[in-house]
């Protein structure tokens, strides 16, 4: 069966764009204070999205491409699986992207959301080198 790319690959490029918009309101005065929150809090909503995209689309790659039969119904154990495998490179920024996520879920205080956001750069990164890799296209 093959492996569907198209809600990570979506999710993706949703993260990538409202990131985008968060890093340019400094440049944007007509906005309003929650304008500017609901922004952020929209990064961070689809961050969450796409990590839970990624990890789930993991474990169907592990699972179908590299036949691994029984694989953890969680992500940090199965990150960890995908690292050993080759899929990421950096098993700790994995683990605190998971981290993140699970600590927005239900607080969006200012210190959970500026942890998150500040890992976003770099969780989109390695997202592209997971999609480039599992799929073997070029991003954009």
């Amino acid at each position: 069966m093959p492996i569907h790319f198209e809600k990570f690959e979506n999710s993706l490029k949703h993260l990538e764009l409202q990131f985008e918009n968060y890093l340019a309101l400094q440049k944007r005065d007509e906005l309003t204070k929650i304008d500017r929150e609901a922004i952020r809090e929209s990064v961070i909503q689809r961050f969450e999205i796409c990590f839970d995209s990624m990890w789930k689309l993991t474990k169907r790659y592990l699972s179908q491409i590299s036949g691994f039969p029984d694989l953890p119904a969680s992500p940090k154990p199965l990150l960890r699986i995908a690292c050993d495998n080759g899929l990421f490179r950096d098993v700790e920024k994995l683990l605190k992207y998971a981290d993140a996520r699970v600590a927005t879920s239900h607080d969006y205080s200012d210190i959970k959301v500026s942890e998150a956001i500040n890992l976003v750069d770099d969780f989109i990164q390695d997202a592209i080198g997971f999609y480039e890799t599992i799929s073997g296209k070029k991003w954009k």
